[in-house]
């Protein structure tokens, strides 16, 4: 993320994946609210994170399984992660899909998708 409106976005990190991630993106709807609001932006990094060490958030447990054999099984990897502090029309979740050949990873808002 970078530069838009006067206000900067840390670019995003990952340490140690737990699986490879391949490019790193945003929607626009992701990426214009990171860019109004520091505090989404760190939320969005933290979720990252958490989706990289597989910790699938807040998914039910048949979607957590569902990843784990996704892991073994070389197929698409789905995380939620809310945070009420950070509504966006009154929903404060983001969802991180890791494609099933590995070549992306974005970061979304349900209703994007």
């Amino acid at each position: 993320m970078s530069k838009k409106g006067g206000n900067t976005i840390d670019t995003l990190h990952i340490i140690n994946p737990s699986f490879p991630t391949g490019q790193i993106v945003v929607s626009r709807g992701v990426y214009d609210l990171a860019c109004q609001n520091p505090d989404f932006a760190r939320f969005i990094q933290k979720s990252l994170n958490r989706h990289v060490e597989c910790d699938w958030g807040d998914v039910d447990d048949e979607d957590k399984q569902t990843n784990d054999q996704a892991l073994k099984q070389g197929t698409r990897l789905l995380s939620a992660y809310n945070d009420d502090r950070l509504p966006k029309h009154g929903i404060a979740t983001i969802w991180i899909i890791t494609e099933a050949d590995r070549s992306a990873t974005t970061i979304l808002f349900p209703d994007e998708y």
